[in-house]
Formats: structure tokens, sequence, C-alpha cells
């Protein structure tokens, strides 16, 4: 078995905050990620929207798409609706070879507003939570039957927030309804990667290994943060430079034989935390902790 290193462009530039990072061009974002050590990265605000203006820029800096984010409606719109909405970056994931499409519920998410406490979260009565999950089981055959497998992703601020969250949509959706792992999100939601690890692997086709500082997310439960404060207080980080230990968690991968992508994702201001130099930290403590577990990382 071997792992594919990727990175998120988020670390360079803020689709939700274009004020951090706003600066800084793609193909900066592109060049200091391959030269990092990674061979993949996720899409971003400022990619092209047309494979035939990402495709030469990512074979420009040796670079893969590993996929992307997707934020749905599905809790607003119907599945029809969904499916027109989704098109155009269908199109782009398959014509880049993406492994899957990080797919997220956004309906009434108070992930961007700084206005909004996390404990204000949207929620579902159990009459829409049943609906929910038939339209993402709608939506992820349709994925499936389009070689694009739907990877859900749980996010602080979301309907599909906590472990509990997670798992009872995993439990009560079609099979063709993946999971990418966050295991910053899961840990702020004070939820256990290791136990959806170990129970939902099959499920599993995408992971974002994001850190946590504890100090900032103590902080954050306590006084009730925004999602936004939390993360510009500085609660996500790299792997190696937070409080998560990732050896358990690849013990698991190995166990499991996971073949897919790592992705290293961490919201922060570029102007407090250097995106290379993160980007570096980030490669240096996945590879050498991979090394450890037995997992070899695979060069493109």
């Amino acid at each position: 078995m071997s792992v594919k290193l990727g990175i998120a462009p988020i670390a360079w530039s803020n689709d939700d905050m274009p004020e951090l990072g706003g600066d800084t061009s793609l193909e900066q974002c592109l060049l200091e990620a391959s030269l990092a050590g990674f061979i993949g990265v996720e899409a971003g605000g400022k990619f092209p929207k047309k494979s035939e203006d990402l495709i030469p820029k990512l074979k420009q800096f040796k670079l893969n798409l590993c996929s992307g984010w997707y934020p749905a409606n599905l809790r607003r719109n119907s599945v029809d609706e969904e499916k027109d909405n989704i098109q155009e970056q269908l199109k782009l994931f398959k014509d880049c070879n993406s492994p899957c499409m990080v797919f997220a519920e956004v309906s009434d998410s108070i992930q961007g507003d700084p206005n909004k406490r996390l404990s204000t979260r949207p929620r579902m009565d159990l009459d829409e939570a049943k609906k929910f999950y038939n339209k993402i089981s709608e939506i992820g055959k349709y994925l499936e039957d389009e070689e694009m497998p739907l990877a859900y992703h749980h996010h602080m601020g979301t309907v599909i927030e906590t472990e509990e969250d997670t798992i009872r949509l995993l439990e009560n959706t079609h099979d063709s309804v993946k999971l990418t792992l966050d295991t910053g999100h899961m840990l702020f939601a004070q939820g256990d990667s290791l136990n959806i690890l170990k129970n939902f692997y099959k499920r599993i086709i995408h992971i974002h290994c994001k850190d946590i500082r504890e100090h900032v997310l103590e902080k954050t439960l306590k006084e009730d943060l925004s999602f936004r404060d939390a993360f510009l207080e500085g609660a996500f980080t790299v792997p190696g430079d937070g409080c998560i230990d990732y050896k358990p968690i690849f013990d698991v991968l190995k166990d499991k034989d996971y073949s897919g992508w790592l992705v290293v994702e961490a919201e922060q201001d570029p102007a407090k935390a250097n995106p290379f130099e993160y980007a570096k930290i980030g490669y240096k403590y996945l590879t050498e902790t991979l090394k450890s577990s037995g997992i070899k990382i695979y060069k493109d």
C-alpha cells in the first residue's frame, strides 16, 4: 500500500476571507506546494474553472488535482437542482482526474459569520434529517455513476458537525456516500477520528490532516467563539505543530490498507503563519510518521 500527499490552498488564500492572502498568486501557491514535496493540491477560489486552463497550470508545477470543496444546499434545493448546480465542477474534476469531490451541506452554515457563535450552528429534526439523508443518497449514487465519488465533509458550523452527526449520516445513507475524514474538525467537535476510522473505514476515501492548537481550542469552547474568530485566533495548524498524534491514526490506515490521499489543510492567517514554511512542517511530520507506521508514500 502507499498513500499520496496533497495540500489545500487555503493556507495561501482564504476563500471565506479574501483579504487573507488576497495578493498571493495562484502560481506562488502551486510552486510552494510543489517545492514543499506535495504531489497534489485541492481546488480553491483562485483556480481556473475550465480544465483547458487548469490542467496546463497543474502540469507546470507537477501537481495533480486531489479534490476540492463543493458547497451543497440540499436542505433547500431539490436533487435535480443540486445536480444542475454541480455540473461545472463535476466536469472540471472529471477532466482533471480528481479522485473524489469533497461535499458538504452549507445551508444556514455559520462558518463564515463572525457574529454567530459555534453553539448556534444549524440542526435538523428527525423528519428533515430523513429527507436530507435520502437526498444525499441520491446525489451519492448519481456521482458514483459519474465516477466521481461523493466524499462528505463533516465541518464545524454546519448541520453535519459532530461525531454523532457523522455516524448518523453514514448509517442512514447509501454506501455510495463516502467520507472525507477531517482530523481537525473532528477534534474541534470533540469527536474521535480513531473511532470513525475503525468503524467506518470502508466509507472513508479521503482524509484531511488538519491539526489543532489545544489552548486555542479550549478558549474557543469555553468562550463559545465564532468559527471565524477561532481560526483567526490560530485554532488550526498543520500536522506536527498541534496536539494530534497521527501515529495511532496511521497505524489504523496501515491495518486497513488505505491507499488514498492525505491532504494537509489548515486555515491560518498567512501574515502570521507563512504558508510555505508551514507546508514544509506538515510534509516533514507526515513523511516521518507514515514511515514509522510502515506506510509508503507514492511519488508521482
